[in-house]
């Protein structure tokens, strides 16, 4: 399959399904078992970081939820109101969930965007983790200013991104070059664009906007192929206002 991305939502909630009749719930009944849950987002009012992923998979998915935003200057009101004083968490019914990969993992599930077979989920899984692990690295950075700023941004653009960034477009190729994991689209293609959007926003001081062009040329052809996913594709245009 190219993409699969123009499924529907009930189309990509049935992929994958297995034969349960033999041992109970499909994940289908079970997800339709979950429409009655309350869903609540709360993350920064812009379109990045660690909650975009699941804001786009519960939009690509189809899942209610309230999308709740908050601009940066409310961050040290809206902090002291989630249990380990960070963002994005997710209201379930009652209960309030931390964690970004956590929570994209449940959106993923949700919306059909996860990997029914354990080693494609491994994949995916992998792929999350490392995206993971290049958020903190820049992260890190966040609160320098001046020369300290400069020189730990250089030192990322020299050596750390290119290495991720490298092994993602090994990663990528090794899975056939269309997607990360299941030969669909899942959670790690959704992570995977908003930290490639990110890279080569201009949004990051010191970090060259043509890095990845450079350094791993095969993200950038699949960063606007996964981007012009016509859900993803409707979903920024509202966003922008079209």
């Amino acid at each position: 399959m190219e993409v699969g991305v123009e499924d529907d939502p009930a189309t990509l909630r049935r992929r994958n399904r297995l034969d349960y009749s033999a041992v109970g719930n499909s994940p289908e009944e079970l997800q339709q078992g979950r429409q009655m849950d309350k869903l609540k987002l709360t993350y920064f009012d812009f379109d990045g970081g660690r909650g975009e992923p699941a804001r786009l998979a519960l939009h690509i998915g189809g899942i209610p939820f309230e999308d709740y935003r908050f601009a940066a200057a409310d961050f040290a009101e809206v902090r002291k109101t989630t249990p380990l004083n960070q963002v994005p968490t997710l209201q379930v019914n009652d209960r309030v969930v931390t964690q970004g990969d956590a929570i994209t993992r449940y959106a993923g599930k949700l919306a059909g965007l996860y990997p029914e077979d354990p080693v494609q989920a491994l994949l995916c899984d992998e792929i999350m983790s490392a995206l993971e692990d290049v958020n903190c690295h820049i992260t890190a950075t966040f609160g320098m200013k001046g020369d300290e700023l400069k020189k730990a941004r250089e030192a990322l653009a020299a050596e750390t991104l290119p290495r991720y960034l490298r092994w993602l477009q090994h990663q990528l190729e090794s899975s056939g070059g269309a997607h990360f994991a299941d030969n669909r689209l899942t959670i790690a293609d959704l992570k995977a664009l908003v930290m490639l959007r990110w890279l080569t926003s201009g949004m990051l001081d010191h970090i060259p906007t043509d890095l990845v062009a450079r350094v791993a040329p095969a993200l950038t052809g699949y960063m606007d192929r996964v981007r012009s996913t016509p859900a993803i594709a409707k979903y920024y245009e509202r966003r922008a206002g079209g």
